[in-house]
């Protein structure tokens, strides 16, 4: 079965975003040759599954940094959404999160990375992450898009590492405890 895992960096009050979805408080942080994990995450998945949002804010940024496949989940989002540069390397999905990890698994996918707020938290709710790689970034911005929500129960985590890293940023990796 592919199996789903998070990446993502958070304001040490927890927020991915601010309300309106501005990730301008990520600029600036993390000393320029740090290498906070992305490489190694990039190198372990087959590809990614993101939001919607997340897709159009990445889409705001310019160049695209992804070289494997990006699908995007989207119940709105056409085919003429997709810039033409990106056809064929983004493709977009209106599966549920169980539904398109089972059409992956039957295309050889073993793991995917899966990004976006309200994503993560549907593929959370749905016992489809595996781990959690989790970038604490050192600022306070009050208010904004939390990377959790509600969840239907109790989600236990095991801790796998933790580094600190001469910028202030803290990463942590968790997997999930799957109940038996």
């Amino acid at each position: 079965m592919t199996t789903g895992h998070v990446f993502i960096a958070v304001s040490l009050d927890g927020f991915i975003a601010r309300r309106d979805g501005d990730i301008d408080w990520l600029e600036n942080q993390g000393g320029e040759n740090e290498d906070h994990g992305f490489a190694e995450m990039m190198a372990s998945v087959d590809g990614l599954i993101m939001g919607r949002a997340t897709f159009q804010k990445v889409l705001s940024l310019g160049e695209w940094i992804y070289e494997k496949p990006v699908i995007v989940m989207s119940q709105s989002l056409t085919q003429s959404d997709v810039p033409d540069h990106l056809r064929g390397r983004v493709r977009l999905s209106s599966s549920t999160p169980k539904a398109l990890l089972d059409e992956l698994n039957a295309e050889d996918w073993s793991r995917a990375y899966v990004d976006g707020g309200r994503l993560i938290q549907s593929f959370l709710s749905e016992g489809l992450i595996e781990d959690l790689w989790l970038t604490r970034i050192p600022i306070l911005i009050g208010d904004g898009l939390p990377l959790f929500g509600p969840i239907p129960h109790d989600i236990n985590l095991e801790h796998l590492d933790t580094k600190s890293f001469p910028s202030g940023l803290v990463s942590s990796k968790y997997r999930i405890v799957r109940s038996t």
